[in-house]
């Protein structure tokens, strides 16, 4: 529980704000109907110290959001090895470690001393072929031996499944689709990059894509040369068949255009203005900035935004809904370019029928995901509010000491979680990692709402160290909004959707146990 003195200070920080000064929950159109929420929303002012001061008991989400900030910044902490070690078992802890001294060793031309080796571990079989690209991989088993782990840096790092389950097709090794080069040879990683991307490109080649297998083998990330026609047949935008596609692609790049055609005019109508206005405020705000800030973007954004709010008046446009643009934009906008870093892309150079592609891919691409999850931007967002409950039950089952300290400590689930559902985690991860995560989504049946449920869970389960050491609601609160996760790669999302994807299946044959 929070001290009184720490409360009375932090009521002081609340009765200092400007009056009058509104400012809504994230990601809500309207406030979500709970009648523990109501009142005025104050301005937020600088964040809060960390160490405890007198302050008068804090009740409310309204009265902590109105002394916090809801940055982009995912936060400074740098010691993600240490948090990684509490949820691994010591063997993949200590392989780990044996593989950062070798790859050091190797890197300054020296010697190993002394090589830490996890126990009971197994030679690696040399006739196998490498499974896909990956810097630091990890396996998780089935408890069948229907299927055999594919070999990895250590053959013996395995986490059993609850139940006879195993990982998709090409999942039984949690990777991502870009390789991470400070951790194995090159030349092993070109080969495995090579293995895969011929995978991918061999399906892709046939008259009629089998998508239950590109769902499989996309399951553990797409190679980046081969993502954005994945995306596009994934989501539904594109048919299976090859020469159906150019058609359906002229066809519906024309559609787009004759919704900006007859709409768009009507932004600045009193009708619309409000939404449009909102639209406009919301873009600059988004990530990656140096990318979004673009003139060129910034239009591009605005048009696919606005014709979506104005052909879907149920829900039209809620905060939020701004963020999901970004991936699919920048995967399509990589089709295109050579360049790595995407932000430093100058989308005013590339040629404009490039850019309408880009732009009309986009919108249908988003929209598709949309239509899956509509329910959560709808009045009061009844979904949000449904799937932050889900994870609330879900959680006191997967961790109850976890569920017990937060509620002990007066932290709320939607406090934090809304936005994890309002935004898919995009605000939690570095962009990188949404693309690798969103592989996974679109690969997994109902991924951007049932099985994103249980990558939240695992997600917040993955911090129970942190958050166990917390033992006040204000700390507490700051640090579930801002995780350390700001150095995070495609290990880490590979982690936890393993894990999720265990969970997943730990409670797939119990269809109670949401219920108390």
């Amino acid at each position: 529980m929070a001290s009184d003195g720490a409360r009375k200070q932090f009521w002081k920080r609340s009765n200092s704000k400007v009056p009058g000064s509104i400012q809504h929950v994230y990601g809500a159109q309207h406030p979500p109907f709970d009648p523990l929420l109501h009142g005025t929303l104050l301005k937020p002012t600088p964040k809060v110290p960390t160490t405890p001061l007198k302050a008068k008991r804090v009740s409310t989400f309204q009265e902590f959001e109105s002394n916090t900030s809801d940055a982009w910044d995912a936060g400074e902490d740098d010691e993600l090895l240490a948090m990684a070690a509490e949820s691994l078992n010591s063997a993949v802890v200590m392989e780990t470690a044996s593989r950062v001294l070798r790859n050091h060793s190797q890197q300054q031309g020296r010697p190993v001393l002394q090589e830490v080796v996890g126990p009971a571990q197994e030679p690696k079989p040399a006739a196998e072929p490498p499974p896909a690209p990956s810097g630091d991989l990890r396996l998780v088993k089935s408890v069948s031996e229907s299927h055999t782990s594919c070999p990895a840096e250590s053959a013996s790092d395995a986490v059993p499944l609850q139940r006879s389950q195993s990982l998709p097709h090409s999942a039984a090794i949690t990777l991502g689709g870009t390789p991470d080069p400070s951790a194995v040879g090159s030349s092993a990683l070109s080969e495995r990059e090579a293995s895969r991307l011929d995978k991918f490109q061999q399906l892709l080649a046939g008259p009629n894509t089998d998508l239950e297998e590109l769902r499989k083998l996309s399951w553990s990330g797409i190679p980046k040369l081969v993502r954005p026609i994945t995306w596009k047949l994934l989501s539904g935008y594109l048919p299976a068949n090859v020469d159906r596609r150019p058609a359906t692609l002229q066809r519906k790049q024309e559609e787009y255009f004759a919704f900006i055609e007859h709409y768009y005019h009507s932004r600045n109508d009193e009708a619309h203005q409000d939404t449009y206005r909102q639209i406009h405020i919301d873009i600059p705000r988004m990530s990656p900035e140096a990318l979004i800030l673009q003139p060129k973007v910034t239009e591009i954004f605005e048009r696919i935004l606005f014709i979506w709010a104005i052909r879907h008046p149920a829900s039209g446009y809620v905060q939020g809904i701004n963020d999901l643009v970004t991936p699919f934009f920048v995967v399509f906008l990589c089709e295109h370019t050579e360049e790595e870093d995407v932000a430093a892309v100058d989308v005013s150079t590339m040629p404009a029928e490039v850019l309408r592609d880009i732009e009309a891919d986009t919108y249908w691409c988003m929209s598709k995901l949309l239509d899956g999850i509509q329910d959560n931007y709808t009045f009061a967002q009844p979904g949000i509010q449904m799937k932050v409950r889900m994870l609330e039950e879900l959680v006191s089952r997967i961790d109850e000491q976890v569920h017990r300290h937060l509620d002990q400590h007066e932290v709320r689930y939607l406090q934090f979680a809304f936005r994890w559902m309002n935004n898919l985690l995009m605000r939690e991860v570095p962009l990188h990692c949404t693309i690798r995560l969103w592989d996974t989504y679109q690969s997994e049946p109902e991924g951007f709402s049932h099985f994103h449920l249980y990558v939240c869970a695992a997600f917040l389960v993955r911090w129970r160290k942190e958050i166990l050491e917390e033992r006040d609601f204000q700390e507490l609160l700051l640090f579930l909004q801002n995780l350390p996760t700001a150095l995070w790669g495609d290990q880490d999302i590979g982690l936890l959707l393993a894990e999720a994807y265990r969970l997943k299946f730990a409670f797939a044959d119990a269809p109670s146990h949401y219920k108390k």
